[in-house]
């Protein structure tokens, strides 16, 4: 029998599929069920990685190499980055996945988007300093344009590409039948929007954090509950704090208990 304090509930993961592990296992842990529905795919650039590789072997003492996802961070080899060369991540889990890979992380914002990022940076030197940013192709373009307002020499190099993945009939009737639904990234609340609508996303919308909460609200997408801490398992909780106390909308036997999920019998 499963329990947990999410029993009975269904929970869309839009993520894409090589990486729902993860998330899937952790909603699984505390009771409900996780229904994969991809949106998305992570590809290398057209240039197989070279242009990164080039501007982050360039890297001198001092300079910076920034990684927004952890996505970015495992395009990067870090023996290949010069000794002295500052790393800023930009959430826990960016900064997770760097240290995991082997790299030194100087610097974290607390507000894990890219305005926190540019709030927290240093000035450059007198003499001036270079900047990398390895994300995606289609990252917002407020952080590299600040960080040059600011004096720095930004190259803002495309470490991976988002593409769409086709949502097919079944991930259509998941997202209408489940209860929930999960954001990790904006790309994956503006693919599932693209296909579904706002109307056919389920009923509770929960995010990883403050960028992914931003894109959602642009898109009309009202947000039901937003991770304290901005990691797999903060977004887990969140679902879990907003549900505790309320009643289970759908069982395995498709039937409304009017209990607190997870509850025993009354």
């Amino acid at each position: 029998m499963t329990v947990g304090p999410l029993c009975g509930l269904r929970v869309v993961v839009p993520r894409p599929r090589s990486q729902a592990a993860a998330l899937v296992a952790a909603l699984e842990a505390v009771g409900a069920t996780a229904l994969s529905v991809p949106v998305i795919d992570i590809v290398d650039p057209d240039d197989g990685g070279a242009v990164l590789e080039s501007a982050v072997r360039l890297l001198a003492p001092s300079d910076w190499l920034v990684f927004t996802s952890p996505n970015g961070v495992s395009r990067v080899d870090s023996a290949e980055v010069a000794t002295g060369v500052r790393i800023a991540c930009i959430g826990p889990g960016t900064r997770a996945r760097a240290e995991a890979l082997g790299f030194t992380v100087d610097l974290v914002p607390d507000r894990s988007i890219a305005e926190g990022l540019i709030e927290a940076f240093p000035a450059p030197p007198v003499s001036g300093g270079r900047v990398v940013l390895a994300r995606a192709a289609s990252a917002r373009s407020v952080l590299p344009d600040e960080l040059r307002a600011a004096g720095w020499s930004v190259e803002d190099v495309t470490a991976y590409h988002t593409v769409a993945v086709t949502v097919d009939d079944s991930g259509r009737e998941a997202c209408s039948d489940a209860d929930a639904v999960v954001f990790t990234s904006g790309s994956t609340v503006t693919h599932l929007v693209d296909q579904v609508g706002v109307d056919g996303l389920p009923p509770v919308v929960a995010v990883i954090g403050p960028a992914t909460a931003e894109v959602a609200v642009d898109l009309a997408v009202e947000v039901t509950a937003e991770a304290a801490i901005h990691t797999i398992p903060g977004l887990v909780d969140a679902l879990v704090d907003y549900f505790n106390d309320r009643v289970v909308i759908h069982t395995e036997d498709g039937f409304d208990t009017g209990q607190a999920p997870g509850a025993g019998p009354v």
